[in-house]
């Protein structure tokens, strides 16, 4: 969900800026409209933060799996501060106002315990309608930028790739155990707390695009082969979202076929169109669509803020007497949530980013060097 570097693919911000686009459609017709406005596509708008999960393992599992691939060990100090620097000023930032507006409009019914927001543990027992509730997904985010460095580094000191993937494979498998117990525990009565927002629920969504990262970097010939048919990895993602997503729609969501596969089955999905992405050919990188490169840049920012400003909108728009479906009323309202988020990123993202360039700058290897490793790379299986 949060990248930043020179050299930008416009196939993974194009995505980016769908997913994004979807999560406004969502909020704004679940807390503004709260009627059908963008008929199907708001009511599976929550799909996007799945997208936003896949982009988010590729990108840091490419970063943390490049160095091994060569055989050196990640250098998670500097991995740390940059992704500290990337999340923490503008989350700190939105948290402050939630904060010192404790009665607006946009504040929720109850909130947190502070330590719990400064650790990006709020997700525990989390309940619909509580103060923001939309940093459910960071605190994801944030614990898997914990875990899956360590589970590199302890993988890839057995330099077992067939070790790895059956750990990768047999968490994707946990992951739907876990979200199918929570249904036959509880059937169709269970709470979004119990799975939604569950850390142990919705890991599993940023694995495929971690296997996406170890297919770049430990099978090179087949990851080559598939960029090869990006277009058809392309029109195979979108066909199986789509499907999924209409099925997911047209099922009770307290199905157990739902709540156990269903969000693997999205995430799977939403890998091939990252996967396609990943290959400069592909339509994706070749139709340009207008404001997505920006759209994307913001997105984090964009998430952030767009919800209270949602909501903070939503009874003005009342008293004034404006139908919240009317198309102007949809621009306005979605375009300020749009702007704040691009204030966010302009007075905090921006200077914070530039600090980051200057104090923790991204280090790729010098052209020809051949360091010593430091950490053996994963064996090929019969290696």
């Amino acid at each position: 969900m949060r990248h930043h570097d020179n050299q930008r693919l416009a196939g993974l911000d194009t995505l980016r800026a769908c997913a994004i686009l979807l999560v406004l459609m969502s909020h704004y017709a679940s807390f503004v409209s709260r009627g059908p406005t963008f008929g199907v596509l708001g009511q599976v708008g929550w799909a996007g933060v799945d997208l936003f999960f896949v982009l988010s393992g590729y990108l840091i599992g490419n970063q943390l799996l490049a160095p091994v691939a060569l055989g050196e060990a990640p250098g998670l100090t500097t991995f740390f501060a940059r992704r500290l620097l990337r999340t923490l000023p503008n989350y700190y930032a939105v948290l402050a106002v939630y904060l010192l507006f404790p009665q607006a409009p946009f504040a929720g019914s109850g909130a947190a315990p502070l330590w719990q927001f400064l650790t990006f543990t709020q997700n525990f027992g989390l309940a619909y309608g509580q103060t923001f509730t939309h940093s459910w997904s960071l605190c994801i985010e944030e614990q898997f930028y914990v875990v899956l460095p360590l589970a590199v580094l302890a993988l890839a000191r057995t330099r077992s790739l067939r070790l790895a993937w059956c750990v990768l494979l047999g968490a994707i498998a946990l992951g739907m155990t876990v979200r199918g117990m929570a249904w036959l525990r509880h059937g169709h009565h269970f709470q979004a707390a119990e799975v939604y927002y569950a850390s142990a629920c919705r890991f599993d969504e940023l694995l495929p695009g971690v296997a996406l990262a170890m297919l770049k970097h430990f099978h090179r010939a087949r990851f080559t082969s598939l960029l090869r048919h990006a277009n058809a990895l392309l029109a195979a993602g979108l066909a199986g979202a789509v499907g999924l997503l209409a099925c997911m729609h047209r099922m009770l969501p307290g199905e157990f076929a739902v709540t156990a596969f269903g969000f693997s089955l999205v995430a799977m999905s939403f890998a091939l169109l990252v996967g396609a992405a990943l290959a400069p050919h592909c339509l994706l990188n070749r139709v340009r669509i207008p404001g997505a490169a920006s759209l994307a840049l913001w997105s984090y920012a964009v998430y952030l803020v767009h919800k209270p400003v949602f909501m903070a909108l939503r009874a003005p728009l009342g008293r004034l007497g404006i139908d919240p479906e009317a198309p102007a009323a949809i621009l306005a309202v979605m375009g300020l949530g749009i702007l704040g988020g691009w204030l966010l990123y302009r007075l905090v993202e921006t200077p914070c980013m530039r600090l980051r360039a200057r104090w923790f700058p991204a280090s790729p290897a010098a052209p020809g060097a051949a360091p010593a490793p430091a950490i053996a790379p994963f064996a090929r299986p019969g290696a």
